[in-house]
């Protein structure tokens, strides 16, 4: 039987991506749109940030902090305000499904 593909981040290890999956859903429906995630939730999710593929553009000059946004269909999504005060809002699906570039 196939194993799933194992989520390593620097907070956290998901033996399988549905795993991953399912701790930030949890995550992401604790929070109601325009409220900020909690300090922990945020280094968790900093740590995810990193995995996807456009994550230099979204984080820019630094992370100030995270919160929860309305999204199309009735859903939320997780978004990232920079340290200038920008925003943007990110998946934590693509994060999950993306793999982690190899660093040199």
């Amino acid at each position: 039987m196939a194993r799933g593909r194992p989520v390593i981040l620097k907070t956290r290890s998901f033996d399988k991506k549905g795993d991953a999956s399912k701790y930030f859903a949890e995550m992401l429906n604790r929070y109601r749109p325009g409220e900020t995630v909690s300090e922990e939730d945020a280094l968790d999710l900093a740590s995810l940030l990193e995995r996807h593929p456009e994550s230099v553009e979204k984080i820019g000059d630094g992370i100030h902090h995270f919160e929860v946004q309305a999204a199309d269909y009735a859903t939320q999504c997780f978004r990232v305000v920079r340290l200038d005060g920008t925003w943007d809002k990110f998946s934590y699906h693509t994060c999950i499904s993306t793999e982690p570039a190899l660093v040199d």
